[in-house]
């Protein structure tokens, strides 16, 4: 006979107990769960971010070398000093570093305030202020009552 079944004899107090035990697992399960997830998550995100990482630094290594060669490619091509051939590679890169600078900007800039997030904390908080506490939780059994601070968010 199962507990299930055992439900008509027991008592609602039993009844209560089994079900918050029963809870309680329940919540403790799905914490246990959501950590394995987040573990396998991470060892992921810890894997592909090392990769690029180490990516972005071969990158970051071989940008001199680029550099290098086209200039002497362009002199090459063009004839024109070597002087003038390292100016244009960076005037190339300065162009770069703008088209993604403004482009960067026009991003910035279209990123807006989280309205609903902020509109429904406000309303939570408006909520929760005006609640008076329980009359039994001022007796507090015979020993003193401990001031509860409130933020101001």
């Amino acid at each position: 006979m199962s507990a299930a079944d055992d439900g008509g004899n027991r008592s609602l107090g039993q009844l209560v107990a089994t079900a918050t035990t029963e809870l309680s697992a329940l919540v403790h399960d799905e914490i246990a769960l959501a950590k394995a997830e987040l573990r396998v998550g991470a060892k992921k995100a810890a894997v592909g971010s090392g990769a690029g990482m180490v990516a972005g630094v071969l990158l970051l290594f071989s940008l001199p070398v680029l550099s290098f060669a086209l200039a002497y490619g362009m002199r090459s091509w063009t004839g024109l000093g070597l002087a003038w051939c390292f100016l244009i590679v960076g005037g190339i890169y300065w162009l770069f570093a703008g088209i993604l600078g403004l482009l960067a900007l026009l991003k910035f800039k279209k990123v807006k305030a989280p309205k609903r997030s902020i509109s429904s904390s406000k309303e939570t908080a408006a909520v929760l202020g005006s609640v008076k506490p329980h009359p039994r939780a001022a007796s507090n059994g015979g020993r003193p009552a401990r001031d509860v601070t409130r933020s101001s968010a």
